[in-house]
């Protein structure tokens, strides 16, 4: 038998990617080459935490409330992430900023998904930002994590086109759309050992392709 890929999902809201995560590699896929072993979260309410309930993935809440700084708490949760076993850590829509010592710990073995094409738009409001400097190509990165926000060596990237009447939520959507087919793709690529660091770059063994997205379309 093949040894799955052990993996903690951290959340902290509804969860959508970690439901596109749960649908590839949840406990009912037979032949996931991942095994999802926790679902961990810095608040009670998010809504994630349903959805791998009904998955039958096991969850922890960690409030971050609880604990007098930073490094207390995410010295919680690595110790919560290494009893379950876990492999790698994904974030999907985790809304704590981790300290140095914590992602150090999991260098090279935790990973996160950016709602643009970095390095391109890091930090917040991608797709108000996109559209204001009239990008004609937007999309998603998932990347290793660095203690600088949004950098980190890039697994995947998928690109979406920005259309003449788009806005914030009609561009967000179709990003979003995309991050549910990226991040296991991502996963999926890790898993099967595909995926390798040297120095700051992810090198990815793939199927050579001569696809191209242009847009506006040629006439």
């Amino acid at each position: 038998m093949t040894k799955k890929l052990r993996l903690a999902v951290l959340i902290s809201g509804r969860g959508s990617n970690l439901q596109a995560i749960l649908d590839q590699f949840g406990p009912a896929i037979a032949d996931s080459p991942i095994e999802i072993v926790l679902v961990l979260s810095n608040r009670s309410d998010a809504a994630g935490l349903a959805r791998a309930e009904k998955a039958g993935v096991r969850t922890e809440v960690i409030d971050h409330r609880q604990f007098p700084d930073r490094a207390s708490f995410d010295t919680a949760m690595d110790t919560r992430i290494r009893a379950a076993g876990a492999e790698l850590v994904a974030l999907a829509g985790f809304m704590r900023l981790l300290t140095d010592d914590f992602i150090h710990a999991w260098r090279n073995r935790m990973i996160n998904i950016h709602p643009a094409l970095l390095p391109a738009l890091k930090g917040l409001h991608t797709h108000e930002r996109a559209l204001n400097r009239g990008l004609k190509l937007h999309g998603c990165t998932v990347h290793f994590v660095r203690p600088e926000m949004d950098t980190g060596p890039i697994i995947a990237q998928a690109a979406v086109p920005v259309l003449p009447d788009d806005t914030p939520d009609s561009l967000a959507d179709r990003v979003l759309a995309a991050e549910h087919q990226l991040y296991p793709h991502a996963l999926r690529l890790i898993a099967a050992g595909k995926v390798q660091v040297e120095g700051e770059v992810a090198k990815v063994e793939q199927a050579a392709t001569s696809d191209c997205l242009i847009n506006p379309p040629p006439i």
